[in-house]
C-alpha cells in the first residue's frame, strides 16, 4: 500500500506529546490514473494513411491520339522548381509552351479548366485531362506538389508519363534551361 506509517511511541519529548500525522492512502488514485491512461490509449483512433490515386500509362499501350487535344494540358516538370506547360497537341506546342513556377500551377489549372468548360459550352462530361511529365532533373517534391495542385484544383483526370517526351518538348526545356 502507498501509505506512510510513523512509529508512535507515546513518550513526551520536551514536555509535549507528539501529534499523529494524518495518513493518506494513494492506492486508489494510482489505480484510477492507470485505468484512465489505459482507457484513453485503447479508445483513441490513430491517424490513417491517405493514399492518392495515380494513373500511369502502360508503356506499350500509350496512344496520345486517345487524348482529345481540345481538353488536354501537358505539364513538364523541370529543374530548379520550374515547369513548362502547353494545351493541345504536341505539334503546335513550340509556339504555346510557357514556363512558370509551382506557385502559379494552381491558378493556371483553374484558368485552363474554365477555358475548356467554356469552349465545350459548360458540358461537364468534357473535363480537362492533364498529363504530368517529370524529367530526370525534377525532384520528387516537384511531382508531389504537382499532384497536390491537381487535387486542390479539382482535376479529376490526370496521368504521369515520365517516358514519352516529344522533340519539341525537350528542345524547349533545353532552351529555357529546364533540363
Amino acid at each position: 500500500m502507498a501509505t506512510l506509517n510513523l512509529p508512535q511511541n507515546g513518550k513526551a519529548k520536551y514536555g509535549r506529546t507528539r501529534k499523529s500525522v494524518p495518513a493518506v492512502d494513494l492506492t486508489a488514485m494510482v489505480d484510477l490514473a492507470f485505468l484512465l491512461i489505459t482507457f484513453f490509449m485503447l479508445t483513441t483512433s490513430l491517424s490513417k494513411f491517405n493514399a492518392m490515386d495515380v494513373a500511369k500509362p502502360v508503356a506499350d499501350a500509350v496512344d496520345f491520339a486517345e487524348y482529345p487535344a481540345s481538353r488536354t494540358m501537358t505539364v513538364l516538370l523541370g529543374k530548379d522548381n520550374k515547369m513548362a506547360w502547353y494545351r493541345g497537341e504536341e505539334k503546335g506546342a513550340a509556339t504555346v509552351l510557357k514556363t512558370m513556377n509551382y506557385g502559379d500551377l494552381n491558378k493556371q489549372l483553374l484558368r485552363n479548366k474554365k477555358e475548356i468548360l467554356a469552349f465545350h459550352k459548360n458540358d461537364l462530361s468534357k473535363f480537362m485531362i492533364v498529363i504530368i511529365k517529370p524529367t530526370a532533373k525534377s525532384s520528387y517534391k516537384n511531382l508531389v506538389d504537382a499532384l497536390d495542385a491537381m487535387k486542390i484544383a479539382g482535376v479529376t483526370s490526370y496521368a504521369i508519363d515520365d517516358e514519352h517526351f516529344f522533340k519539341t518538348e525537350t528542345d524547349y526545356m533545353k532552351q529555357d534551361a529546364l533540363l
